[in-house]
C-alpha cells in the first residue's frame, strides 16, 4: 500500500513539475542577452516563419500616406493581436532618403510582444512580373525567389541591442525564412512608391517570400526602452541603422 502511495505521489510530482517547466517563460534575460524568444519556439500561436509572413502582410497592407516605415505614421498603425511589429525604412523612389541614423519615438502597450526584422529582404511574383523581370516566369517561382534572397542574406552583417544589451550570436540564432505567403496591397501601396511604378495596382497576390534576421521580444516592462538594430549587405554596399525609443504603457 505504501509503495502504491509513493508511486502515486511521485507521479503527481512529475506531472506538477512538468507543468511548472512548461510554464517557465520561453524568453529570459541575463547571460543570454535581452528578453528574446527563441527562434525555434511557437510563440503566440505561430512560428517565426509564420510571423515573418505576417510581418510582410502587415507592411504590404498599409497605405504609404500612413505607413510607419515611411515615417508617415505612428508605430501603432495597423497593429492588432498580442504581437506588434516594428521595422526598418522604406524610401519613396529611392531618392533623397537615408537608411541610417533613423530614430523613432513611440508608445507601445506593455502587454504586447514585439516582432521585427533586424535586416530582411523579400521578393514576390508581382514584383518580378511588373518591375524586375517582366515576362520571365522562371523568376516568379518560389524556389528562384528564395535563392535570390538567400544570396544576399547569407553574407549580411547584423546586430541588435535592447536597452544597451546586445543579442548574442544574432546571425547564427535568428535567421528566418518565411512561409510562401499571399498579400494584399491598397491603391497607395509601398511597391508603387518604392519602385516609382504605377503598374502595381491594388489587389491580392501570391506568392511572395521573405528572408532575414528576425527577433521577437517578450512584452516590455512599463517605462522607457531603446531598441537599436543595424545591418549591412556587402553585395549592394547597403546599410540599415534604426533606433526606436519606446515607452511601454498599460
Amino acid at each position: 500500500m505504501k509503495k502504491q502511495m509513493w508511486t502515486f505521489v511521485i507521479a503527481v510530482l512529475v506531472i506538477v513539475f512538468g507543468l511548472v517547466v512548461l510554464a517557465v517563460p520561453i524568453a529570459k534575460a541575463g547571460d543570454d542577452g535581452p528578453n528574446v524568444i527563441d527562434r525555434d519556439s511557437v510563440a503566440y500561436g505561430r512560428t517565426y516563419s509564420e510571423w515573418s509572413a505576417a510581418w510582410e502582410q502587415w507592411s504590404y497592407s498599409i497605405p504609404v500616406a500612413h505607413h510607419p516605415l515611411f515615417d508617415n505614421g505612428d508605430c501603432s498603425v495597423g497593429q492588432s493581436g498580442p504581437v506588434w511589429f516594428l521595422g526598418g525604412k522604406f524610401c519613396a523612389n529611392g531618392a533623397s532618403c537615408s537608411y541610417t541614423g533613423v530614430v523613432r519615438t513611440c508608445t507601445v502597450p506593455s502587454g504586447k510582444a514585439l516582432y521585427f526584422p533586424v535586416f530582411n529582404g523579400e521578393d514576390s511574383a508581382l514584383e518580378e512580373s511588373v518591375a524586375e523581370n517582366p515576362g520571365v516566369e522562371a523568376y516568379q517561382q518560389i524556389a528562384t525567389m528564395r535563392s535570390y534572397e538567400d544570396g544576399g542574406m547569407s553574407i549580411a552583417n547584423v546586430s541588435c541591442w535592447v536597452d544597451g544589451a546586445p543579442i548574442p550570436k544574432l546571425k547564427e540564432r535568428f535567421r528566418v525564412q518565411s512561409l510562401a505567403f499571399g498579400f494584399t496591397i491598397p491603391a497607395d501601396n509601398l511597391l508603387k512608391s518604392v519602385y516609382g511604378n504605377d503598374n502595381f495596382v491594388a489587389g491580392t497576390y501570391f506568392p511572395a517570400v521573405d528572408d532575414g534576421y528576425y527577433v521577437m521580444l517578450s512584452p516590455l516592462s512599463e517605462g522607457p526602452h531603446t531598441i537599436h538594430f543595424h545591418g549591412f549587405m556587402p553585395t549592394y554596399n547597403f546599410t540599415l541603422d534604426i533606433t526606436y525609443h519606446l515607452t511601454a504603457e498599460k
